[in-house]
């Protein structure tokens, strides 16, 4: 037996390996269907707050963000970068980063219902 062992000696370090392999593709696997399960969840949330905030607008709880945008660059002229829309104490807020010409970057948040500005950061 110990003449076979040697013989196939490489054969041996060839399943080792494969099993090896097989392990390492067991756990991907397992890793890609856990990852997957998680970010499947994000786009149901992301989903529903879209569909609430449409709601909203077409309720006219809020103004459309074109006419929040117009009013905002009267007051604060730039570029806007960020914009969140979200629900804060049964009120929606808008909230925008604006990078001023100056260089300056403002936070703003903006009562999303009449476009007034309830704090500058």
């Amino acid at each position: 037996m110990s003449a076979r062992w040697h013989c196939y000696r490489g054969y041996s370090i060839q399943v080792n390996v494969q099993m090896f392999k097989t392990r390492k593709k067991i756990t991907q696997i397992i890793l890609a269907a856990f990852i997957a399960s998680v970010s499947a969840t994000v786009p149901a949330e992301s989903q529903l707050d879209h569909d609430k905030a449409r709601q909203a607008l077409e309720s006219g709880q809020i103004l459309p963000l074109r006419v929040i945008l117009e009013k905002i660059e009267q007051q604060y002229p730039g570029q806007v970068l960020e914009v969140e829309l979200e629900k804060s104490h049964g009120s929606w807020i808008y909230e925008l980063k604006v990078l001023q010409q100056s260089g300056k970057l403002i936070k703003l948040k903006i009562d999303a219902g009449n476009a007034t500005v309830l704090k500058k950061k």
